[in-house]
């Protein structure tokens, strides 16, 4: 079972995914004013590398932007990739 957290301090966050309670990756991102946020970091263990887990990640990001009227920056380049590849997920890029 794969669960993904969100750990927010108001400017820093993280979106920490776990897979049968061990945590296996996260993305990190950065405020930006109010109403966007820099993505700058993605991440999985080699141990869960090739399960898609890190657009996941990307993807929670995602929706989490478009429910509290956010926009992404992502500077991180899997990240960017990520938004380049996947047309469903670039209405929240700033």
């Amino acid at each position: 079972m794969t669960e993904i957290k969100h750990d927010n301090d108001g400017h820093k966050g993280a979106f920490n995914l776990y897979v049968d309670g061990k945590k296996a990756g996260s993305m990190t991102y950065t405020s930006a004013g109010d109403d966007k946020f820099i993505i700058d970091h993605t991440e999985v263990g080699e141990e869960f590398g090739g399960k898609g887990l890190a657009k996941k990640l990307v993807f929670e990001g995602a929706r989490y932007a478009r429910e509290n009227g956010k926009k992404v920056i992502p500077l991180c380049t899997y990240a960017k990739a990520t938004f380049d590849k996947n047309k469903e997920i670039q209405d929240v890029l700033a």
